[in-house]
């Protein structure tokens, strides 16, 4: 008999049995709408709010401060457009790297045909951006930054944390957005601390269902919505709420936050078995 070796977690990965239980069970028995009045709305949104508290609890943020999405795309969407619509009378500049992923770099590339200013910063031999060319990129009218916290081809971590200094040392008064969609649940991760406006996760890259992802927006943050409707997530994300595929990332994120360095210590030693047969 075969057994089966998966080695793309970058990719996708196993949605963890107990996050497939409460996905089932939502879907079964709690199956109300959150938008309606009566009790299984109530349960409904009761649910999606415990979700909301999960997240907001491993980012170490406040609950009211997650907006549930349809995935890390839409993520990285409403971060980019909402901030470029909402802040184009103050300037129309926006820096991110040339290694973003598709999700940041085309809607960049569709921003630059609406006339906003784009500049891709090159990154080292080793994937990461030197803070000092960020620096040198700045200006008075620069609105946005998008930055990742792990590239999704080659692994490559950015220095977050020198980043952030860089912004404060230069007192710019740009929306700083962080795509920490591979990151999450492998490195530690407070965006509060380090000066970070808006930050994308997805559910399946964390043993989560696929088809949920959230957006950390900074309290004090203004964002222009993508989409006209009912005015669901605080009329940011307006559309019927993903009941079970919310459970199940509320679930993920918060055994992710509870068991990371014990999964970490595992990932680094079967790298280490991994090398030592090359």
């Amino acid at each position: 008999m075969k057994r089966e070796v998966y080695l793309d977690n970058s990719a996708t990965t196993q949605v963890r049995p107990e996050v497939a239980a409460a996905v089932m069970e939502t879907m079964t028995r709690w199956y109300g709408n959150p938008s309606s009045l009566h009790q299984k709305g109530l349960e409904a949104e009761g649910l999606v709010e415990e979700a909301r508290e999960a997240v907001a609890r491993s980012l170490c943020v406040q609950r009211d401060t997650i907006y549930f999405t349809s995935g890390g795309t839409e993520a990285n969407n409403l971060a980019l457009w909402g901030a470029a619509r909402a802040r184009a009378r103050r300037g129309r500049h926006i820096i991110t790297t040339a290694i973003e992923h598709p999700s940041v770099l085309n809607v960049c590339g569709r921003l630059r045909e609406e006339g906003y200013d784009i500049t891709l910063l090159p990154v080292d031999g080793a994937g990461i951006l030197q803070p000092e060319e960020l620096r040198a990129h700045l200006r008075p009218e620069t609105i946005l930054l998008s930055t990742m916290q792990v590239n999704n081809e080659i692994g490559s971590i950015q220095p977050l944390a020198e980043i952030g200094a860089v912004l404060r040392e230069e007192g710019s008064d740009l929306l700083w957005h962080v795509d920490a969609i591979q990151g999450f649940g492998k490195l530690p991760l407070k965006p509060r601390e380090l000066g970070i406006d808006l930050l994308s996760l997805s559910g399946h890259k964390f043993h989560g269902p696929k088809g949920v992802g959230a957006l950390y927006v900074a309290e004090d943050v203004h964002l222009k919505p993508l989409f006209a409707g009912g005015g669901q997530e605080g009329a940011l994300r307006s559309g019927t709420e993903n009941v079970p595929g919310i459970v199940g990332l509320g679930l993920a994120a918060k055994m992710a936050a509870a068991e990371r360095e014990e999964a970490v210590a595992k990932m680094a030693s079967l790298k280490e078995l991994l090398l030592a047969g090359l």
